[in-house]
């Protein structure tokens, strides 16, 4: 896939990247070489392939989903400047 200097110019402003104008066409070979290469790997025939997490096996670790409050209400209430009745205590702002 060829990639001009004009998009290469315009991914470069999207991606925030000061790129010089003298840069530009190498930008934009350089483009067209990564989209290359991904025609290329769709090419692979991958469907006798399973989808895994990761490349060694493994099995991922199970628990049970459990609600806790944590049982730290005092332990965070300690950082409110000010608690009322195991509550933060904020000041009126809508009258």
């Amino acid at each position: 896939m060829s990639i001009d200097t004009e998009t290469a110019r315009r991914v470069a402003k999207l991606a925030r990247i000061k790129v010089e104008d003298d840069a530009l066409p190498a930008l934009a070979q350089e483009f067209g070489a990564i989209l290359g290469f991904i025609e290329q790997l769709n090419e692979v025939d991958v469907d006798w392939v399973e989808p895994m997490t990761s490349v060694t096996p493994q099995r991922l670790k199970r628990r049970e989903d459990v609600v806790t409050d944590g049982s730290q209400q005092t332990a965070v209430l300690k950082n409110a400047p000010d608690a009322r009745e195991g509550f933060f205590a904020v000041p009126k702002v809508v009258e």
